[in-house]
């Protein structure tokens, strides 16, 4: 194992643990045993997760000559309860069965309200405390990011990195819906969706946060970096998902096989393959894409529509453009060799993910 790769370990049992005993620490203060299934929920789901964001954050703040103190595990694990909050509102949204192979939170909470034979909608409560659940998890993240022990001059620097990426991902989540309900679907609308509900939250933004608390303020290298090299990675990673999406073995995805069409996600995947599409196969794809009972024929159908468009490959090549861009930028950079290293490798692991 390289010492990057361990360093990667290391990091993942810091922030796993930072989260266990930061999550057992809430709601018992209220007293109440009706309140567990929120945290029953928020801790299988926190139990999952690539912790990208948090391993971005770190090595942001070890590139800008920040120690390893117990107390940077702690503010970045706050990234994973901001993810967490994401994913509960966002499977509201899309109506998802599953999150990373299990029942999605508002599905989990309707099948706890069939079973105790409850009055009223199943339906609608499982809705209902989800979104309580999601506004339960970013809270705790604020909580969790404040109180990280980190020195206050250090948190109050980075307070408006970590304002301004908590709006810009509420803002990406409205652009999606806004991007399904019109149908735009160009490929430059979709970028801006993915960017804001995704690229910079999971790449740029936490590497900010990271290199800002260590120096204290901005510096414009960091701003180059962050924008260089975190951009890119962000489109390459939301571009892996894309085709996750569809392509994905759901053994590792946790979703359905080609569930995002189903769902009917207006993705820069999608989009190219609108662009590129003979009217029959636009016809195909317009027909197929969102209906919520499509099987594994159409899925398929709709799979080979994107193959033979050429657009599977072109998103490919776009992953492998955007990373070896960012990789570029990131040499220029005046980081330590060893956080130099570990952004190379976390940029490659979050953008060729396996199918």
């Amino acid at each position: 194992m390289s010492t990057e790769a361990a360093s990667m370990v290391i990091l993942r049992e810091q922030v796993d643990r930072s989260l266990r005993e930061f999550v057992d620490r809430q709601l018992p203060a209220t007293g109440a045993a009706e309140l567990e299934p929120l945290r029953a929920a928020a801790k299988e789901l926190l139990a999952g997760g690539k912790r990208l964001r948090p391993a971005f954050c770190y090595w942001g703040w070890r590139g800008a000559g920040g120690a390893e103190l117990p107390e940077i595990f702690t503010a970045a694990a706050s990234l994973e309860l901001l993810q967490a909050s994401a994913l509960v509102h966002d499977d509201v949204m899309d109506k998802s069965d599953l999150r990373r192979g299990m029942p999605a939170a508002h599905r989990r909470f309707e099948a706890i309200h069939a079973r105790s034979g409850w009055h009223g909608s199943a339906e609608q409560f499982g809705v209902g405390a989800a979104i309580l659940l999601g506004n339960l998890l970013l809270i705790w993240s604020g909580e969790m990011w404040r109180t990280s022990g980190l020195p206050p001059a250090s948190l109050a620097a980075a307070q408006p990195v970590h304002d301004h990426m908590r709006t810009e991902l509420m803002c990406g989540q409205y652009l999606d819906l806004l991007e399904q309900a019109h149908g735009e679907n160009t490929f430059e609308s979709a970028l801006r969706v993915a960017l804001y509900k995704s690229g910079k939250y999971s790449v740029e933004q936490p590497l900010r946060l990271g290199l800002t608390l260590a120096a204290g303020e901005p510096v414009p290298w960091m701003d180059e970096l962050c924008t260089g090299f975190g951009t890119r990675v962000g489109i390459a990673f939301q571009l892996r998902d894309d085709i996750l999406g569809v392509f994905g073995d759901p053994a590792r995805t946790g979703k359905p096989a080609g569930d995002d069409l189903r769902e009917g996600k207006r993705t820069m995947l999608v989009a190219r393959t609108l662009a590129a599409a003979s009217p029959g196969q636009a016809d195909t794809v317009r027909r197929l894409l969102g209906d919520p009972t499509l099987d594994d024929e159409g899925v398929a159908t709709l799979r080979g529509v994107i193959e033979d468009t050429g657009a599977l490959r072109e998103c490919e090549d776009l992953i492998g453009g955007y990373l070896g861009e960012a990789l570029t930028c990131l040499d220029k950079a005046p980081v330590t060799s060893e956080a130099r290293a570990a952004l190379a490798e976390l940029a490659v692991a979050a953008t060729s993910r396996k199918t």
